[in-house]
């Protein structure tokens, strides 16, 4: 198990695009070393998800995985993701807007709003193909992380900063009307 240090807001290495990989560098034990870290290091901050430039390694690869998360007890499960190369696609102009907050933001929440139906077409770590439809918080999931490796932080996309609250104040204050209205949305859209 190796555990990276994880960039915060300032660091250059989050405003960079990050580059796609060829088949024989996703192939390569380097990369798939960094993939295994990057799941350790998702899972020892409790994260939803994590980019490589999270890292400090710009290349286009993200982890997901919601498993009975103490960060974010509301949203859906999410099975380990592992997403190479990510293309989005937006299905519709339906939005939702969910309070987000960020390991690379560290104490830090808003609200942004996210498409509710994304297509994503990615390669897994093994250069397989998938083109899948995402739907609700899982929708949100990956834009949040594919953001990443476009050196957009979740900051950029907060509308109203008013929004902005620490993660003790948005316990205290905020935290029951936002599962209040997310869990709704949830149920809802089913994901």
């Amino acid at each position: 198990m190796t555990i990276r240090k994880i960039a915060t807001v300032g660091h250059p290495v989050l405003r960079e695009r990050a580059r796609e990989l060829n088949a024989d560098e996703l192939a390569s034990a380097e990369v798939q070393r960094l993939i295994d870290d990057m799941i350790d290091t998702m899972r020892d901050a409790n994260g939803a998800g994590l980019a490589a430039n999270q890292v400090h390694e710009p290349v286009r690869i993200a982890v997901m995985e919601v498993d009975h998360n103490p960060r974010y007890p509301y949203k859906p499960r999410i099975p380990l993701t592992v997403v190479v190369n990510a293309v989005l696609e937006p299905l519709d102009d339906e939005l939702v807007e969910i309070n987000e907050g960020c390991l690379s933001v560290p104490d830090l929440r808003g609200n942004v709003m996210r498409h509710v139906n994304v297509r994503a077409r990615y390669l897994d770590r093994h250069g397989h193909p998938h083109d899948e439809v995402k739907r609700g918080l899982t929708a949100g999931t990956f834009q949040h992380e594919l953001d990443h490796l476009d050196g957009v932080l979740f900051l950029d996309r907060v509308e109203d900063p008013t929004t902005l609250t620490t993660w003790a104040q948005f316990e205290r204050w905020h935290r029951a009307a936002f599962i209040e209205r997310i869990t709704a949305f949830v149920e809802r859209v089913g994901s």
